[in-house]
């Protein structure tokens, strides 16, 4: 059986299963303009699970009426704008980059960045990394346990990361196959607006401490990943050359980035969001991924 794996990015969610049904609801717009068969075949089975570890480090809940309003115009939206591919990248996305790049080198510059949402990314990423409270370790126990579930039972696995949620996704898979020897348990990894490629969360991964030494996971068959433009999270948006020792290593097949030509353009309250996951799931690119990996049963 095939099975997809969503691990959502930080901030607080809808309640579980409210939350999988919107995410799906995007996933299978984006699939249904390149292949309706697909769409129908991941609809009319259980394959879509969500990995719900927020509740772990939030305590609220967000009201799933003010996401459903926001993706209801996001699926109304035929493409993307000329006007919203000149906001994604205004002057003071590059000057937020160049000084988030500086600060990824020199953590303490950090507070100087003056995007309040990367600010406070890092911040909540660095409660997961100290596993302060044993929350690092809760959280990963939630993703392991779908992963074993899956492996249990014989499915082929797309393992989709967002944000915070491919670096929970990555430390999972490694302490999976490091520490329980659970081989090629995921199929495909798919990474969507994945902050993986910055030197803070590298330094932090599990396996990867030891510069000289380094340890990857082995349970991955191949990894796609995705970044739009102007999202801020994927501050380096190619992982290929980051994690090139494990290709050559053969700890995975390949490693592929997707960039150009990928636009997000979710919007809310508050604007244009390139980095929203509901906008990452309709996106062609990541549809096509999705639809491709589908077919080759």
């Amino acid at each position: 059986m095939n099975k997809i794996i969503f691990v959502p990015g930080k901030n607080p969610k809808p309640p579980p299963e409210q939350h999988r049904q919107l995410l799906l609801r995007c996933l299978l717009h984006g699939v249904r303009r390149i292949d309706p068969d697909v769409a129908d075949a991941i609809a009319a089975g259980n394959s879509f699970d969500l990995v719900a570890w927020n509740s772990l480090l939030y305590d609220i809940q967000r009201d799933i009426d003010d996401d459903r309003h926001w993706v209801d115009r996001l699926l109304m939206q035929a493409s993307y704008r000329e006007a919203d591919i000149r906001e994604a990248r205004p002057v003071r996305y590059r000057l937020a980059r160049a000084m988030y790049q500086v600060g990824d080198h020199i953590p303490w510059l950090i507070p100087l960045i003056p995007d309040r949402r990367v600010k406070l990314s890092i911040r909540e990423t660095e409660i997961y990394f100290s596993n302060r409270g044993n929350i690092g370790c809760r959280i990963r126990n939630l993703q392991k346990h779908t992963l074993r579930e899956a492996a249990a039972g014989g499915d082929r696995v797309l393992l989709i990361g967002h944000s915070m949620g491919s670096v929970i996704a990555y430390d999972s898979l490694w302490e999976l196959d490091r520490l329980e020897g659970l081989k090629r348990c995921t199929d495909c990894f798919l990474t969507i607006g994945s902050p993986l490629g910055m030197h803070y969360v590298q330094h932090r991964l599990i396996g990867l401490g030891n510069k000289r030494a380094r340890i990857y996971p082995q349970n991955i068959r191949r990894w796609v990943n995705i970044a739009a433009r102007g999202d801020l999270v994927a501050l380096d948006p190619t992982l290929a050359n980051d994690f090139r020792d494990m290709v050559r290593r053969h700890d995975v097949e390949s490693i592929t980035d997707v960039t150009e030509g990928v636009y997000n353009y979710y919007r809310d309250g508050h604007g244009l969001n390139v980095h929203k996951s509901y906008g990452y799931l309709v996106n062609t690119h990541v549809a096509r991924v999705i639809t491709d990996w589908w077919k080759q049963t």
